[in-house]
């Protein structure tokens, strides 16, 4: 199965139509279904999509006929290693359209080019401190990035870009609240991006991003939670392949769930949450790399990562005892979510995935202790995609819309 796109069959379900369909419903769906056997499955030839679809060989011949001139696909030479008479395989097109993903993170932005195959064609990453510029300064400079990875691909065709943001995002793209970026409440971020970049633009919190990217480019699962870490903590809910969003597209704030009520002031108006004894800069701060107030420092996550990787290998006390201390906090609020959930799978990106080799032994401590069945196994692994899921997410969210909709 390609990269890609698992994500077609992890994500999109057999149409069931209930009421009379028009021709046109039905080219749309079997454009779709077509799609989604090339993306799902090993290269086939027309003959071979047409008995892994039902659909006859006439009506595949005009879809793929369309889909090629859409430059979704291409058809290679025919495979004269196999018996009989050689049929010409069919598969997604490279050079085809594009989806191109950007992230807004508290310190940081990204942006990167996806192909129709999965395959990263640029990517950058630089760091900013959003907390201390405008919400219009730090979107230029987002969309400046942007442009700079559009214009490495060359020619390669943009169909639509993505943005993940570290906050509570409503359906219609509006950020509504980000408690680590104060100043960036209630923006019609959307639009913005959107405008600015000439493109469709779809929004949607990091941390469910990265749970996609997870879903669709990383280890076969159905049921799991992501764990995205920088210096805010969130998460990703995917339940039986699908995305959890809530009622409201809110689900996963896990970094505001309390652990300890007389801990430390949240920005978020709370006191003692996840991120105030687990995230980014409170293990910084614990393990004096950073000194002051929590939010008053900015540190590169990778370089965060591989300083207290440093220190923790030299036998580093005080490092140590950051690294146990967030990991005892992130087991309490973990098993509060998997007695919730009945969760069988967590993965830690982000930082965490750089942290792996100190706080999963700590973690699988405090699950053992307070998941309420004892016999519960909950696995526990690393993202393989670290902090650039979210970003990856972001642009393989445009192609997996291609693929669902190729009309």
């Amino acid at each position: 199965m390609s990269d890609v796109l698992a994500m077609s069959a992890r994500t999109q379900e057999t149409v069931v139509m209930t009421a009379p369909a028009g021709q046109h419903t039905i080219r749309e769906h079997n454009l779709a279904l077509v799609m989604r056997s090339i993306a799902d499955g090993p290269r086939r030839s027309r003959a071979q999509l047409a008995e892994a679809t039902g659909l006859t060989r006439a009506t595949i011949s005009g879809l793929v006929d369309e889909l090629i001139t859409s430059d979704l696909l291409i058809e290679l030479e025919p495979d004269r290693s196999s018996r009989g008479r050689p049929g010409s395989p069919i598969t997604l097109n490279p050079n085809g359209p594009a989806g191109l993903g950007v992230e807004v993170n508290v310190d940081y932005i990204s942006a990167c080019v996806v192909d129709l195959t999965g395959v990263v064609r640029a990517q950058r990453t630089e760091l900013l401190d959003n907390r201390t510029v405008s919400p219009e300064q730090g979107i230029r400079q987002a969309v400046t990035l942007a442009s700079a990875v559009r214009d490495e691909v060359g020619k390669l065709p943009i169909a639509g870009a993505a943005l993940a943001l570290p906050g509570l995002v409503d359906s219609d793209g509006v950020l509504r609240r980000a408690p680590n970026l104060p100043r960036w409440q209630d923006l019609d971020v959307a639009a913005e991006f959107s405008q600015m970049l000439g493109l469709d633009l779809q929004v949607d919190n990091e941390a469910n991003l990265a749970a996609l990217a997870e879903l669709w480019y990383g280890e076969p699962r159905d049921d799991f939670v992501l764990v995205s870490a920088e210096i805010g903590i969130g998460a990703g809910i995917v339940l039986n392949r699908r995305l959890y969003r809530g009622v409201r597209g809110r689900a996963g704030e896990l970094g505001h769930v309390v652990v300890d009520p007389t801990g430390p002031p949240c920005g978020c108006g709370s006191n003692g949450c996840l991120e105030q004894l687990a995230g980014q800069e409170a293990i910084l701060r614990a393990a004096g790399v950073i000194v002051g107030d929590i939010g008053t420092s900015v540190a590169d996550p990778h370089g965060a990562a591989e300083e207290l990787n440093k220190r923790a290998r030299s036998g580093d006390g005080r490092t140590l005892q950051a690294l146990t201390e967030a990991g005892v906090a992130l087991g309490v609020a973990l098993a509060g979510m998997v007695n919730l959930l009945d969760i069988p799978a967590i993965v830690l990106g982000g930082i965490y995935a750089d942290l792996g080799d100190w706080l999963l032994p700590t973690i699988d401590a405090e699950l053992r202790r307070r998941v309420l069945a004892s016999n519960t196994n909950v696995e526990l692994s690393l993202a393989t995609l670290g902090s650039s899921a979210a970003v990856r997410g972001s642009a393989g969210s445009v192609v997996a819309e291609l693929i669902a909709k190729p009309h």
